[in-house]
């Protein structure tokens, strides 16, 4: 059943009461038509909570609008949604193509800074945002009283002479709820072992990020990336109004998780609408994603807070191979990862989940 409302629906009580049931939620599809956006693929998702978001099929199946009841969650950036043929691989060009947006994926085989790896010049964070899907659908359907709504495509990063990966995406949704889930297996096709680096780069902006926000985390040690982040590395989870001049600092986090092996942290705007409270939650298994990177961003326009589960660092594929860190995907091997963001809509949903949060902060896993 579906609550909505303040009242729960069976599927035969609510189709009673509308003429199709896209007047509450479901699935739209369209395309870009205008400057360095046309051509890209678009696909809008509404829960019937207030809760839309808009999934990019043309850049990555990334997601990037989404809001609740008309307040944004993501910070978009001045770029827009620019279509694929415009991507700068070299170097920082990847800035010239990033919107920001509520999520996009890092990878699939660098993540981080630019560098140069086994004799190959790699650009900053990889190429798999900056690919259109193939084989989309974009539907939903009633599966007995619940209402689904789900995109899913693939997204192939492959050359002659090299890696051959594809990401299988879904991203889905309910009536009723205000979140969504991602589902991702990335396969290697070819057959010869290949570099796996993979950040989820997910960006609160206002009014989630304001001054007096919070990032709520199982945090048990915030690492600093360099020496701007030790600026008062003792407000790692603390955020300021926008801050003339203000250079982004990174942490690495050592993060707690429940039994289950999940982890929960939050952006949270505590003051908002008067201290009813504002945000929004990430939650993904830690087994599959072992890092989490906070991007504390309180600069002018570049307003924004990155919540990053991955399974590596941000300093480029090369210092990951020195380090040792470095993950390899095997020919035919598959990987998996689940997300899952959802808004705190208010003061009750805030502390209960900080209440949560506190629990897995010291359990040992």
């Amino acid at each position: 059943m579906a609550t909505l409302y303040g009242k729960k629906f069976t599927r035969k009580e609510l189709l009673k009461r509308v003429g199709d049931i896209s007047q509450i939620a479901g699935v739209r599809r369209y395309e870009l038509t205008e400057g360095n956006e046309k051509g890209v693929e678009a696909v809008d998702i509404k829960t019937g909570t207030g809760f839309r978001f808009t999934v990019l099929p043309g850049r990555g199946m990334d997601i990037s609008f989404a809001e609740y009841k008309g307040i944004p969650l993501a910070w978009i950036s001045s770029c827009g949604e620019v279509a694929a043929p415009y991507y700068e691989p070299e170097g920082l060009g990847y800035l010239r193509s990033v919107y920001g947006g509520l999520l996009f994926t890092c990878g699939l085989t660098q993540v981080g800074a630019p560098c140069e790896d086994m004799g190959e010049k790699l650009g900053l964070h990889g190429r798999a945002s900056n690919i259109p899907a193939k084989n989309v659908h974009a539907d939903s359907a009633w599966v007995a009283d619940e209402y689904a709504m789900w995109v899913r495509g693939k997204v192939i990063e492959t050359r002659v002479f090299g890696e051959n990966v594809i990401l299988h995406r879904e991203i889905s949704a309910k009536m009723g709820e205000s979140c969504l889930y991602v589902h991702d297996v990335i396969e290697n096709r070819g057959f010869s072992k290949i570099p796996h680096m993979l950040l989820y780069h997910i960006n609160g902006g206002y009014p989630a990020v304001d001054d007096g926000s919070l990032l709520l985390s199982p945090t048990k040690k915030a690492e600093p990336r360099d020496d701007e982040a030790k600026i008062k590395i003792e407000e790692y989870n603390k955020f300021y109004g926008p801050t003339h001049g203000f250079k982004e600092r990174v942490y690495y986090h050592d993060m707690g998780c429940d039994k289950e092996g999940n982890v929960l942290t939050a952006l949270v705007n505590k003051k908002f609408n008067g201290g009813e409270g504002f945000g929004f939650y990430v939650k993904y298994f830690k087994k599959e994603l072992p890092y989490f990177i906070e991007w504390k961003m309180c600069g002018e326009r570049e307003y924004v807070v990155g919540m990053e589960p991955a399974n590596c660092r941000v300093t480029g594929r090369s210092e990951a191979r020195k380090r040792g860190e470095l993950e390899f995907l095997e020919p035919g091997e598959k990987r998996e990862y689940h997300l899952e963001i959802g808004v705190l809509p208010g003061k009750r949903e805030i502390l209960e989940l900080e209440k949560r949060i506190k629990v897995t902060q010291w359990k040992r896993r």
